[in-house]
């Protein structure tokens, strides 16, 4: 889904965030590689969704740096993507948020066409592509945000919790569409609270903890053996202060 020249590695450089003198993300460092997908775990309030949003841009860190190969953000910017927990969907039919996304990143008219058909038809979504996206399930909409995520052919895909709100049958689904992001090349990266589903999508972990990163593993490590406290009374389901 990408060209030769990857964005990857990402590099996050002892950054933090703090919002009125409060550090909510605490001098984090670390390289994501492509090829596999990346989990990020923690408790409620560890700083997974702001990470994501800092990897993506959509915050700018209080000190340290966020960098992709080559251009630090410059190319980055058009080649990752990200799907939130809850994804803002337009009063337009499921079609025409798909050409709205396509026509902001700048496609032309005839392949916002084409990639919005093809967007609709992977995700199975063209049935109803011209039904109202607001109407649609939890589940429809989630894979409507996946499906605008696709066509916009991202190299690196950010996840926010995407499944925290569906039910087990919808989950699956989605957990297939990611596999088949990961299938085609793209990078995951998600944050998830669901352990059998970390478990089931991991390649490796980023583990947080009060904004600060204290693992960064392989997932059967990880999983196995936690190197820290926090780490082992994290999977055993105990609460963390």
């Amino acid at each position: 889904m990408h060209g030769p020249a990857s964005i990857l590695p990402l590099r996050v450089a002892d950054v933090s965030y703090s919002v009125r003198g409060k550090m909510l993300v605490d001098r984090v460092s670390f390289a994501l590689e492509r090829g596999h997908r990346t989990i990020v775990l923690g408790p409620n309030g560890s700083g997974k969704t702001l990470l994501l949003s800092l990897c993506h841009g959509l915050i700018a860190p209080t000190a340290g740096s966020v960098e992709w190969q080559g251009a630090a953000g410059t190319i980055g910017a058009r080649r990752h993507a990200m799907v939130f927990q809850n994804p803002v969907m337009l009063r337009r039919s499921m079609r025409a948020n798909l050409l709205h996304a396509l026509s902001v990143n700048g496609i032309g008219w005839r392949e916002r066409r084409a990639r919005a058909d093809m967007a609709l038809d992977r995700f199975g979504l063209a049935a109803m592509a011209e039904r109202p996206a607001r109407v649609g399930s939890g589940g429809e909409k989630q894979r409507l945000a996946l499906a605008r995520a696709w066509a916009l052919k991202p190299e690196v895909l950010f996840l926010d919790e995407p499944t925290s709100a569906l039910d087990p049958s919808a989950t699956r689904i989605i957990e297939e569409l990611i596999q088949g992001f990961s299938a085609e090349g793209v990078k995951v990266v998600m944050t998830t609270h669901d352990l059998g589903q970390a478990r089931r999508l991991a390649d490796e972990v980023l583990f947080l903890h009060r904004g600060r990163l204290l693992e960064h593993a392989p997932a059967e490590e990880f999983f196995a053996d936690p190197k820290t406290e926090e780490g082992h009374a994290f999977l055993a389901g105990n609460l963390l202060w």
